[in-house]
């Protein structure tokens, strides 16, 4: 069977939308971890649009949250260097941006739930693990995207905005696909394709499928939050649930409760010795409890339970009232468990 899995670098303007809200999360919970925050980003050009609820000790002046906007995508890479590197007409710079925001307080109906200890949204949440120590449990293709990818990324062979696609058939890398920038005066083809080679020991390559690829970032394309779920959580390998885990704080349980399934599904898989083990979660406003289910490859399931999830209980015990968000979306969801 081929499986396929992609990955996204910050670069791409989805991604960096992502990491524009988390960095403005981290901010707000440097001066209060109790902050309850949910704002989206849409970046278009050099424009950049919040909209959201934040309520929270930590008061930030229009001014403040301008600049902390163009400090996240500067820390992406996309500085004024980068940008005169380029050119203006191919990609962004963060001293630039202009920032508009739409923000107002949490709503009192959901402050109500969350004060007394419970969930601040309903939702679903799919978490998987499978018994590859080689790729941190994950599955293989997704697992050797994400490699690829961040390889790519740290390498200064192209530009930020890279996109990378694994497929595998039957625990062989069958065919693999990138696109990265190039200057049209500076083709590293040769040296990216020797990188994705040593990376996935593949040979079958489609690089920059388009041929020319210099225009990027949010000059060539849109981005807004919560776009790149499959790259967020198991690539084409797992069920994924409605809501984004970059653009909210911990009690939203987007963040939290996925991350809580990966850990049951990694527990379960370990406990009992399998191949690989799926889980589903489901959660409503203004309790605490969630329910469980375990599934096995074949989607026959293992176990169900319902159980008290405390928010304040999980969200300490992964360090979420914290300001870890920029380093969660930079090194994924999942990388303070294995």
């Amino acid at each position: 069977m081929i499986k396929t899995s992609e990955w996204v670098s910050l670069g791409h303007p989805d991604k960096t939308a992502d990491y524009i809200s988390c960095y403005l999360l981290d901010r707000f919970l440097e001066k209060d971890p109790q902050t309850h925050f949910a704002v989206e980003v849409m970046l278009k050009d050099s424009y950049v649009t919040l909209g959201g609820e934040v309520t929270s000790k930590a008061k930030f002046s229009d001014e403040e949250i301008t600049q902390f906007v163009r400090e996240a995508v500067n820390e992406v890479g996309y500085t004024r260097a980068y940008q005169e590197n380029w050119g203006k007409e191919n990609a962004i710079c963060g001293d630039d941006l202009k920032v508009t925001s739409y923000i107002g307080l949490q709503s009192a109906d959901i402050n109500h739930g969350v004060s007394r200890d419970a969930w601040g949204d309903q939702g679903i949440f799919h978490g998987m693990a499978v018994n590859l120590p080689k790729f941190g449990f994950m599955p293989m293709d997704h697992a050797l995207a994400k490699e690829l990818g961040q390889q790519l990324f740290a390498s200064g062979l192209g530009g930020l905005d890279i996109k990378t696609l694994v497929a595998t058939d039957n625990g062989r890398v069958s065919h693999v696909t990138v696109a990265i920038p190039q200057l049209r005066n500076c083709d590293n083809s040769a040296k990216i394709r020797d990188v994705i080679q040593k990376v996935t020991g593949c040979t079958d390559i489609i690089l920059n499928g388009a041929d020319n690829y210099e225009s990027h970032s949010s000059i060539a394309d849109c981005g807004i939050t919560g776009r790149k779920l499959a790259v967020d959580f198991y690539g084409g390998n797992c069920r994924i649930g409605g809501g984004s885990p970059w653009t909210k704080d911990a009690t939203k349980a987007d963040l939290t409760l996925n991350i809580h399934a990966r850990k049951l599904a990694l527990d379960y898989m370990r406990q009992h010795k399998l191949d690989c083990v799926y889980t589903s979660l489901s959660c409503s406003i203004g309790l605490a409890d969630v329910e469980i289910s375990y599934q096995d490859a074949s989607g026959n399931e293992l176990h169900n339970e319902k159980t008290i999830a405390l928010p304040s209980k999980l969200i300490a015990s992964y360090g979420l009232n914290k300001p870890v968000f920029t380093s969660l979306c930079r090194n994924g969801l999942f990388s303070q468990l294995n």
